[in-house]
């Protein structure tokens, strides 16, 4: 083996070990975890499925989301949009994006600011009924710069690999918070607002997905699909960082968490509290991990929808709110109102109701 081999193969034995670290600055990017479900139909606006995944719109199409089975080798899940109802009428502001925020707190090595701007490069899977010249572009989370790069499939409803690579933003520094440090769009439609800039730089915003030249919103039953996303410092994509399940779910669980969900169990566990008077009922939840900022509760309201089990009864309710101001970033202080019914100071355990699927108890902490 020549020393040229032997230096390559030692740099893929790098690339490809533990002592390689974590490359890919993107979470869920092979779309496995998907707490709010596996599919979403009729989305007229912006909505997230797969987790940290986010379909973002400003137009008159309709859409339907979801996580599928559809793959090239080596990948299990991946993001899929299929058009129901088409928008052949992009005017200059609209624009069809899925995409990805990344907290700026985990991008402080790309040393944006300085003139030492780390170059960046993305490599992904994609899939699409409609074949032409597609941007994917940057935010920076900070100010209004933007940069974009195009690559083109080719081949329609084919899986193709695809690797572009960013320039530094040495104009910018990312702050070090809890906050948007880089959005990451992949454009399917875009209106002139945004295409008409240049692709080799930032710049403004009409950079943003400069060159874009594909409507897939403008066809009924148009489909787009991608999966095996990757971001890393550098100019070289190195081999998809697959992760554990269970490492997964954590990371995504820092922005969103599925506390209860009737899709998954009816008379699901969800908490021990106490009658606080006759008609409220509270408790706590400790969340899995730090959520990356104080959480909305996402909750649905309907008869019977939870049960309380206290002195030999049970006690059907309808709602859950957050109670208390005190909810952090680590546990939640909530409140069981609405037709409760019992004696105050009674302990009680808490349920999911048994006679309906479609419960929810969600906390979103989403950038």
């Amino acid at each position: 083996m020549t020393k040229a081999a032997e230096l390559a193969k030692m740099g893929e034995v790098l690339t490809n070990s533990q002592i390689g670290g974590r490359r890919n600055l993107l979470i869920n990017s092979g779309f496995e975890v998907s707490q709010r479900g596996t599919s979403a139909s009729s989305v007229t606006a912006s909505q997230y499925l797969c987790d940290r995944w986010e379909y973002e719109t400003i137009g008159e199409e309709t859409v339907t989301i979801s996580q599928t089975t559809d793959v090239p080798s080596g990948f299990s899940n991946s993001f899929k949009v299929e058009i129901t109802t088409a928008d052949s009428d992009v005017i200059a502001s609209d624009y069809a994006v899925v995409k990805q925020v990344i907290e700026a707190q985990n991008l402080q090595h790309l040393k944006y600011g300085s003139s030492d701007a780390e170059t960046i490069t993305l490599s992904f899977h994609v899939k699409s009924s409609v074949t032409g010249t597609y941007a994917v572009g940057l935010e920076h989370g900070e100010t209004s710069s933007y940069h974009s790069k195009t690559y083109s499939i080719s081949s329609a409803n084919t899986w193709e690999k695809k690797t572009v690579t960013f320039t530094g933003n040495t104009a910018t520094a990312i702050n070090n918070d809890n906050g948007a440090g880089l959005h990451v769009n992949f454009a399917l439609s875009a209106g002139t607002s945004y295409t008409t800039g240049s692709n080799g730089a930032w710049g403004a915003i009409t950079n943003w997905l400069a060159n874009h030249a594909v409507n897939v919103i403008g066809t009924v039953n148009a489909t787009f699909f991608i999966t095996g996303v990757q971001l890393e410092v550098g100019s070289v994509a190195t081999p998809f960082e697959h992760r554990s399940f269970g490492e997964e779910l954590a990371l995504c669980q820092r922005y969103f968490y599925a506390f209860a969900d009737g899709r998954i169990a009816t008379n699901q566990h969800i908490g021990v509290g106490t009658y606080y008077s006759s008609n409220a009922i509270f408790f706590n939840t400790k969340f899995p991990v730090s959520m990356r900022a104080k959480p909305t509760l996402e909750s649905t309201v309907g008869t019977n929808y939870y049960i309380a089990f206290a002195n030999s009864g049970s006690d059907h309710f309808d709602e859950i709110v957050t109670f208390s101001t005190h909810t952090t970033t680590e546990i939640a202080e909530l409140k069981g109102q609405t037709n409760v019914s019992a004696t105050a100071g009674h302990g009680t355990f808490l349920r999911l109701g048994g006679t309906s699927d479609t419960a929810r108890l969600f906390f979103d902490a989403e950038l």
